[in-house]
């Protein structure tokens, strides 16, 4: 009997700890992308920039730590994916200034979005004004540019900031 108590607390006691890391798949509005994201990030805010593009943003926090997403569907396709790439950098650049980045490690380019060809992307750890540690990472296939964004106080956890990370589901069809 004290076993089967023993297995219960440590059931009881656990779950709200698997619960956490779920992930859960959410549509970024009508941009035709998703994201899996921890929490629920809710409604995405939808505005357009100078050059007509659709730039989706949302968030959410957990355990103390943010998550965040940029989705830009472009206007016109960046056909070569070394000029989409281009594109990324400069945008992740910009991000910098806005987010106050004293600290940089240096982007890491080269990543493929789960193996697809016609994609890459760019990731690189970030430390704002507030010392908050900042992981980063920008993907593009030409029509869409997706950044995601984990911010933290302390330390970040590997594995759960990288799933997050990689978490941007871009449509298949061009």
């Amino acid at each position: 009997m004290r076993k089967y108590i023993l297995v219960c607390l440590l059931f009881v006691t656990a779950l709200p700890l698997v619960r956490s890391q779920t992930l859960k798949k959410y549509p970024i509005d009508k941009s035709g992308c998703s994201a899996y994201f921890f929490c629920d990030p809710g409604k995405f805010d939808l505005e357009t920039s100078p050059d007509s593009s659709k730039v989706y943003t949302g968030e959410c926090k957990q355990d103390g730590v943010i998550y965040d997403i940029i989705c830009v569907r472009m206007k016109d396709r960046i056909k070569e994916l070394n000029a989409a790439e281009e594109v990324l950098l400069q945008y992740l650049d910009y991000l910098k200034s806005n987010f106050q980045i004293t600290g940089s490690t240096g982007y890491g380019k080269g990543h493929k979005l789960r193996g697809r060809e016609d994609t890459r992307g760019i990731i690189d750890y970030w430390t704002d004004k507030d010392k908050n540690n900042i992981r980063v990472k920008g993907w593009t296939d030409g029509q869409f540019i997706a950044v995601l964004i984990v911010i933290s106080p302390t330390a970040l956890q590997d594995t759960k900031a990288n799933l997050y990370l990689d978490g941007i589901v871009f449509p298949t069809s061009k």
